[in-house]
């Protein structure tokens, strides 16, 4: 016992291992949540549409137990959203006191969107039997909107740290003034931000249909099931090649912006022109390139096609090592940003499977080969995600603010770091398997329930009883 409490007590003695530890892992638990929470309203709008216009009474069904899955996963995000936020000053407080009045722009904002779409939801849950069926539908629109207001912001915020710009510092290094436009429209903002909300798009749209790929599976191949599958997964499948896209044009100004990131991203120890993309392998601590698939000349070209093989890549040698990420951290950001592309890739090839089906027989793939994929399309899509957050954030490496401070510069001085990680993941721990049983228990619920019942949405109230009517009337003389 008295080891176990020494071990523990040599590593509690550097809090910065520990405070990184327990952001990467609320911000890996809170980033699942996110595309449920930017893209599920915007696919019970397109269900509520159809219920709407056409007389839909499945895709009316599917709505209503939609909104209320949104719900919950909102709720759920909400909370470990507001964790995030308080763990900037708990754990980065030196980061918070330097940089904060510059950082803390786009969160006042993500703050007024966060209350915009938890003021819709509420209202559109509760609008169910209380509104008309048109009114109903508009009031759900600000949801999708405000989610996806609310994501730019924190990502702006992300962005920041990326490309920091929009503020002035005295003789002392400290902020005196700010450009809110600037901080918030920063060099990286744009991109990311789009990469970020095409993927939540991608992602939920994903994560949700392989429930029903699923379902499918298990022989529930009926109409409702069929719908709420193309619906979701029609989502994702659009996004798929605009993140392609936009993936591209985000790598080629890191290629330019951040040159030691994508130095580490396609492992170059040193600059030259005709770099191989390299599939897999691992850097050595001698510099050299180990193992893998080189596909030669294919870095270079990614980077700038306009003068191919020929395009120069700066090495990681052209910084000091304590200015770049470790080799250990390089080999992560290597390996991450191949699961990123690699996985990125087969989502799209299944997306192009599924349209070509729908352009050529105009109906979704029926094979138990399809299905199956896209039942395993959700995990997948969530590891893509958290892979492309994995080169974001290590990629920055040392810098929590690009050249401008270091993350062992920003970090907490406090010892007892650890006890609050081990505490987060034994919290978040019973969190995520409550949210699944939660949801779970209400998908066994709405199987049994059958369909619409009494209280079905756009249904009248039902006319008091005689009885009651007399009682009533007793009461009011």
């Amino acid at each position: 016992m008295s080891t176990t409490l020494d071990g523990l007590a040599a590593f509690s003695t550097d809090p910065v291992p520990w405070a990184r530890a327990q952001m990467a892992f609320t911000l890996g638990f809170h980033i699942i949540l996110v595309p449920l929470g930017v893209s599920w309203a915007f696919l019970t709008l397109i269900a509520n549409y159809r219920a709407v216009r056409y007389d839909d009474r499945d895709a009316l069904l599917l709505a209503q137990r939609w909104s209320k899955y949104m719900a919950v996963t909102f709720a759920v995000g909400a909370v470990t959203g507001t964790v995030l936020s308080f763990e900037f000053g708990l754990l980065w407080p030196k980061f918070m006191a330097q940089w904060g009045a510059a950082f803390g722009v786009p969160f006042a904002f993500e703050g007024l969107f966060f209350f915009t779409e938890a003021i819709f939801i509420s209202i559109y849950l509760f609008g169910w039997r209380r509104l008309k069926p048109w009114t109903h539908f508009w009031t759900g629109v600000p949801i999708p909107v405000a989610g996806i207001l609310g994501s730019v912001s924190v990502v702006a915020a992300n962005a920041w740290m990326n490309a920091p710009g929009g503020f002035t510092l005295d003789s002392t290094g400290k902020v005196v003034d700010v450009d809110p436009i600037k901080v918030i429209f920063n060099a990286s903002m744009p991109l990311e931000a789009a990469h970020m909300v095409v993927a939540a798009y991608l992602v939920g749209g994903f994560l949700i249909a392989s429930v029903y790929a699923a379902a499918m599976l298990r022989g529930r191949r009926d109409r409702y099931h069929r719908l709420a599958f193309v619906i979701a997964f029609s989502v994702a499948a659009v996004a798929a090649p605009i993140q392609m896209a936009v993936g591209d044009g985000l790598a080629r100004w890191v290629y330019a912006n951040q040159p030691v990131k994508f130095a580490v991203i396609e492992l170059v120890p040193t600059t030259s022109s005709d770099v191989p993309e390299t599939l897999l392998g691992h850097l050595n601590e001698n510099g050299t390139v180990s193992g893998g698939v080189p596909i030669p000349g294919m870095a270079s070209w990614l980077s700038d096609p306009s003068t191919g093989k020929a395009t120069v890549v700066q090495g990681l040698n052209t910084v000091p090592a304590d200015q770049r990420p470790t080799v250990r951290a390089t080999n992560v950001v290597h390996l991450s940003w191949d699961v990123m592309v690699g996985l990125g890739t087969l989502l799209f090839l299944l997306s192009a499977w599924y349209g070509l089906t729908w352009a050529f027989r105009r109906r979704m793939p029926q094979s138990k080969l399809f299905l199956f994929v896209a039942a395993s399309a959700g995990v997948l899509a969530v590891v893509t995600m958290e892979a492309g957050w994995v080169v974001t954030e290590v990629g920055r490496q040392p810098w929590i603010v690009y050249n401008l401070m270091k993350v062992e510069n920003a970090a907490t001085g406090n010892t007892g770091v650890w006890i609050s990680f081990i505490s987060i993941v034994v919290l978040y721990t019973a969190l995520g398997t409550t949210l699944i049983l939660v949801l779970r228990g209400m998908s066994r619920r709405f199987r049994r329930a059958g369909g619409l019942t009494e209280d079905s949405p756009y249904s009248p109230r039902p006319a008091p009883e005689p009885e009651q009517v007399e009682a009533g009337s007793g009461r009011s003389e």
